[in-house]
């Protein structure tokens, strides 16, 4: 062996020394990890609003179209030929039942009637004359008796004048308000002819269909809402008042009529409505929707545990249905929790809370930061 091959044997351990060097100070380099600062203790609570959850009504909404109906429709029209002598409405007015609309011509009719009714008076003289023979025995029985009968002949003769009379005069068959005027005095009407329309619109019929999937949840009394864009802001409520015997083989749904009160003849024929079915009704357990703190496919809630000294808990939730503003709570909470609805962005499990107001019906979020402003200014 040779003195170099011997010095080259010689030095291996300081060249694993360099190797443990280049690796500790490759170590060092790493990122250490530091524990999880704790929350200072002097940190000022996080200010948030809160709802209480509670039970309310509630429903699964199915939504249709429908359209309005008058309770009672008719168009009037004549049933003989003459002029027009008299209208008694301009259009838009109320009337009652057996108030007179239209007045045709009846000059003939009522000369026939005068000369029927002096028949009648002729007769009845006859007969009352023939009566008083007959107590003295003067005259017989049988001309009293076909007296009689002829008298009779002229009372029919005298209903039947007073009927075709009567079609002289066009009346409401029941309480309603009129259409628009279309016809003049002296116009020549024939039968068939259209003279006034008549619409009781006290209330309405809203028909509207629904699939037939839905037809079990459907029955008389299920309450609806209805809107139209007439009137945004007003909500009109009903209850299902009929379900059609058929499904339409086409379509593949039922009809179906909600009966509408309309004291203030707001709603009119013909308009289009936008129904609510208020489906399984139930009293549920309800929060602000704002309050649901959504995380995957889990759903969350902070809920003050402690108002005086600021606790929160992230609690987990189940949630149902949904509706505007609102949800259905089905596991998690309690009736009576208070819950974070604005402001849970900022909290975390070690933080503290300070509760600036709860909204509800009466109270907005607007109203609660107003009077938080104005607390802060004071």
């Amino acid at each position: 062996m040779t003195h170099a091959s011997a010095s080259r044997r010689a030095r291996p351990w300081p060249s694993r020394l360099g190797a443990c060097a280049l690796l500790l100070s490759a170590l060092a380099l790493l990122p250490v990890p530091t524990p999880a600062r704790a929350q200072p203790a002097d940190r000022p609570p996080t200010p948030v609003i809160g709802a209480v959850a509670s039970h309310e009504s509630w429903s699964d909404p199915l939504t249709a179209l429908g359209t309005l109906t008058a309770n009672e429709s008719v168009t009037l029209s004549a049933t003989v030929t003459d002029t027009v002598e008299a209208i008694n409405f301009e259009g838009g007015e109320t009337v009652g039942r057996g108030d007179v609309l239209v007045e045709l011509s009846d000059a003939e009719e009522r000369a026939s009637l005068r000369e029927a009714q002096a028949l009648r008076a002729e007769r009845q003289d006859a007969l009352d004359r023939l009566a008083q023979l007959q107590e003295r025995n003067l005259a017989p029985r049988a001309d009293i008796e076909d007296s009689r009968s002829r008298l009779q002949q002229v009372d029919a003769t005298l209903q039947g004048l007073q009927a075709r009379l009567d079609d002289y005069h066009i009346s409401a068959p029941f309480d309603g308000v009129v259409g628009v005027r279309d016809i003049s005095v002296g116009a020549l009407v024939t039968p068939g002819d259209e003279l006034a329309t008549l619409d009781d619109v006290s209330r309405m019929k809203l028909d509207f269909e629904v699939p037939e999937a839905q037809l079990g949840a459907l029955a008389p009394g299920l309450k609806l809402s209805a809107t139209t864009a007439a009137f945004p802001e007003r909500v009109f409520e009903a209850e299902i008042a009929t379900i059609d015997s058929r499904v339409d083989p086409i379509s593949r749904s039922v009809g179906v009529r909600a009966l509408l009160d309309n004291p203030e003849h707001r709603l009119r024929p013909g308009m289009l409505m936008r129904v609510t079915l208020e489906r399984h009704p139930r009293q549920a357990l309800v929060v602000p929707e704002s309050a649901v703190v959504p995380q995957g496919r889990q759903r969350w809630a902070w809920v003050i545990t402690s108002r005086e000294a600021g606790r929160v808990e992230r609690r987990e939730i189940g949630i149902g249905a949904r509706r505007r503003g609102e949800v259905e709570v089905t596991e998690g909470l309690a009736p009576g929790d208070l819950v974070v609805t604005h402001g849970s962005d900022r909290l975390h499990a070690a933080s503290t809370v300070e509760l600036i107001g709860i909204q509800d019906d009466a109270t907005s979020i607007s109203e609660i930061l107003r009077a938080s402003r104005r607390e802060e200014a004071s």
